[in-house]
């Protein structure tokens, strides 16, 4: 089998693309999901080695790599099929799309968490360290993510047909 100098040459552009859009989505997730969280410093916690904040920021970037994730593909795959400028601007909307439902989904998720659990203040537990806390939060973001994901392909879908 001869290798494609072309196909190699997407392969390549492809995975630019997705590394350069994945980490441009944890970065606007972070700085965003930072205004979410009132009074707290989470550089300063992470630097004092508060576990639960930590989990909670993993979470964050798990699930909006898990919701990202369907962009991407949608992008890969619209690369693949027409290599074309067109295509590539329809695989950005995708994960652009993406990112600003993960970013929904989460302050949503935070936002119905803190109304089911009103004897909690999670924020509150958070600074404290409560890693109990954390991981119920954790596993929301996660749960809300999945399902999240399932919509953004069902767009990235629409996205790539109509283009």
């Amino acid at each position: 089998m001869a290798i494609s100098i072309i196909g190699l040459g997407m392969g390549v552009l492809q995975l630019i693309v997705g590394l350069v859009l994945a980490i441009a989505s944890i970065y606007i997730g972070l700085s965003v999901f930072g205004k979410f969280t009132k009074g707290i410093d989470e550089e300063e916690e992470l630097k004092k080695g508060n576990v639960a904040v930590g989990i909670l920021l993993a979470a964050v970037i798990l699930s909006i790599a898990n919701v990202v994730q369907s962009g991407v593909v949608g992008l890969t795959i619209a690369l693949t099929a027409e290599p074309s400028i067109p295509a590539l601007v329809g695989g950005i909307i995708q994960v652009l799309v993406g990112i600003v439902l993960a970013v929904v989904a989460i302050y949503i998720a935070i936002n119905v968490l803190d109304k089911i659990t009103k004897g909690i203040d999670e924020m509150a537990e958070l600074k404290k360290g409560n890693v109990a806390v954390a991981i119920l939060m954790a596993g929301v973001l996660l749960a809300v993510s999945f399902v999240v994901q399932a919509g953004v392909s069902g767009i990235a879908r629409a996205i790539g047909v109509a283009i």
